[in-house]
């Protein structure tokens, strides 16, 4: 078909020149069929496939966009896991360090009491050593003092009838015989 024979048809017809309100005008209806499909071709051709790539880009670049955005959130959970498995082996770490801390204080602590009592132990017996050194060079300074004292004592009792070495002999040998006694040099 020409296309110029086909538009004074197309007038001849939007003029009115068929019969009826019933009637199909065959050259109406061969033009709109030619129009339509030589519409559908340029559209086919310039629009439809640059509209369908631009969809199908589009559709894939959401495919893309969603399978990225599950990656995401599947290595969020992971992250998620491991940070809550490294607190909860924290705490677990954090309460093992402070009973071992209890533990070694404990252990020092009583190492601290032993030690105290040991050397409070030894304090005591040094202190009663000492008392003991004490009480007897004490005991031992006043039985020489006594034994002084008697002697003097004795000898102006006795002055005519004994000698002073005799009198102090007389009284170291009478200290000797007490119990306890510290002799003399």
């Amino acid at each position: 078909m020409n296309l110029p024979a086909v538009v004074p048809t197309i007038v001849a017809a939007a003029e009115g020149g068929g019969s009826g309100l019933l009637s199909v005008d065959t050259t109406l209806v061969v033009t709109t069929l030619v129009l339509f499909v030589l519409f559908a071709s340029v559209l086919g051709r310039f629009a439809w496939g640059p509209l369908l790539r631009i969809v199908e880009e589009r559709e894939q670049s959401v495919r893309d966009s969603v399978s990225s955005a599950e990656r995401s959130a599947a290595e969020a959970r992971e992250l998620l896991a491991k940070h809550q498995e490294m607190l909860r082996s924290a705490g677990r770490e954090r309460e093992e360090i402070l009973a071992r801390a209890l533990k070694e204080a404990e252990q020092v602590r009583g190492e601290l009491v032993g030690k105290a009592r040991s050397e409070a132990e030894q304090v005591v017996s040094r202190a009663r050593e000492q008392i003991e050194r004490e009480k007897t060079q004490a005991i031992g300074e006043l039985r020489a003092h006594v034994a002084d004292i008697a002697v003097e004592a004795a000898s102006r009792i006795v002055e005519s009838s004994l000698t002073p070495q005799a009198q102090k002999k007389l009284v170291d040998d009478y200290i000797a015989t007490l119990p306890g006694a510290v002799q003399r040099p």
